[in-house]
């Protein structure tokens, strides 16, 4: 089995040093060998470990997520429904931040068309002015 130092890791995940020694220490990748000076070694399985990390941050999985995911890895089947539960739970989020990125940027599109049209400045300010005041009735 192939062995790699921190720096030939670092280079095949685009990772940085100080990224692969705290997901060591946070548990994403346990019992990482080290040589007889104690730097760390690294083999296939944890290189696949680092690449399944990264895809799961990019789908927007927090760390603590991804500990879960990693369990769960594990043993698929017996997982299933956890698995299915987590991933419909950020579809859910991700759905949510959709609808509320929508909305915002609707109401820039909104200000600046207003901007553009008005001949007496930009209402931009005011739009925005209008905003902090609607917010701080809910709160």
């Amino acid at each position: 089995m192939a062995m790699y130092k921190i720096g030939e890791v670092t280079k095949q995940t685009s990772l940085t040093a100080d990224t692969l020694r705290y997901y060591e220490k946070f548990g994403l990748l346990p019992g990482i060998s080290r040589n007889q000076s104690g730097l760390r070694l690294y083999n296939d399985k944890d290189i696949s470990r680092l690449k399944f990390i990264k895809r799961a941050q990019h789908m927007n999985f927090s760390l603590e997520e991804i500990k879960q995911l990693i369990t769960m890895r594990e043993n698929p089947l017996k997982a299933r429904d956890s698995i299915r539960q987590l991933t419909a739970d950020k579809l859910q989020d991700l759905e949510t931040k959709v609808s509320e990125l929508t909305l915002l940027r609707n109401e820039l599109q909104l200000l600046l068309s207003l901007c553009r049209g008005d001949e007496n400045g930009c209402p931009i300010i005011e739009g925005l002015e209008d905003n902090e005041r609607t917010t701080d009735h809910k709160t």
